[in-house]
């Protein structure tokens, strides 16, 4: 098993965020020496910069908080990412399309965007909201997004009133195949509840109280 450190998605998205917030997020994260940093699109090269000669990914969203962008946006956003450097991207799938039941709208969603990421061979988390969904719909997700190929299903964007739980990951991990990984975001705060989200089967963790979690302190905001 890996250290902790190793899970964390050192993470920053809100509204507000600074300039001197992205710099103090990846100097912690070349510290610690995180998997990555999440950054709003607009900071990507910044960090990329920052972090150059680490092993220290990058990761932004795409489609964020609620997913509802058009796809030929959430395209040209994801182009953009790349472009400036992002190796990977946490896409917001179309939230309301799941609650409503359309399928068919979220597969040809997903279709358009993967082969744009997978081209650049680049990393694809799925976020789905796990805390505003029923067990069936997240059993659903689990089996479209799984055949699709993606890389990991993310539970949470730490905008919604619930994030990350236990049982969320444990149900992606018994219905997706064993090649997707998961990532639990929202709500972590501190290293007990860091390790149960792993010990339930998840391969990353994306946080803002990074720090204070592998100190095994508790401490942070959502994001």
């Amino acid at each position: 098993m890996l250290a902790l450190n190793q899970y964390i998605d050192h993470t920053i998205l809100k509204s507000t965020t600074l300039i001197a917030d992205i710099e103090k997020l990846c100097a912690e994260a070349r510290q610690y020496d995180f998997a990555a940093v999440c950054v709003p699109p607009n900071f990507v090269k910044k960090a990329k910069s920052l972090l150059e000669g680490t092993a220290v990914k990058v990761a932004t969203v795409i489609g964020f908080p609620f997913g509802y962008s058009a796809v030929e946006a959430k395209i040209a956003e994801t182009v953009l990412a790349m472009v400036d450097g992002a190796d990977e991207l946490d896409v917001v799938v179309n939230i309301s399309a799941i609650k409503n039941g359309d399928w068919v709208y979220l597969a040809n969603e997903i279709n358009h965007i993967m082969p744009v990421i997978k081209s650049k061979n680049k990393i694809i988390k799925i976020i789905i909201e796990s805390g505003v969904l029923t067990d069936d719909e997240i059993i659903k997700c689990c089996e479209l997004y799984g055949v699709a190929g993606i890389d990991y299903l993310k539970t949470s964007t730490g905008y919604a009133e619930k994030g990350a739980t236990i049982e969320a990951v444990k149900l992606f991990r018994l219905h997706l195949p064993e090649h997707v990984q998961i990532k639990a975001s929202g709500g972590i705060r501190d290293h007990v509840f860091a390790q149960q989200l792993i010990d339930a089967g998840a391969t990353r963790l994306g946080c803002s109280a990074s720090v204070a979690i592998v100190q095994g302190a508790k401490g942070g905001s959502d994001y």
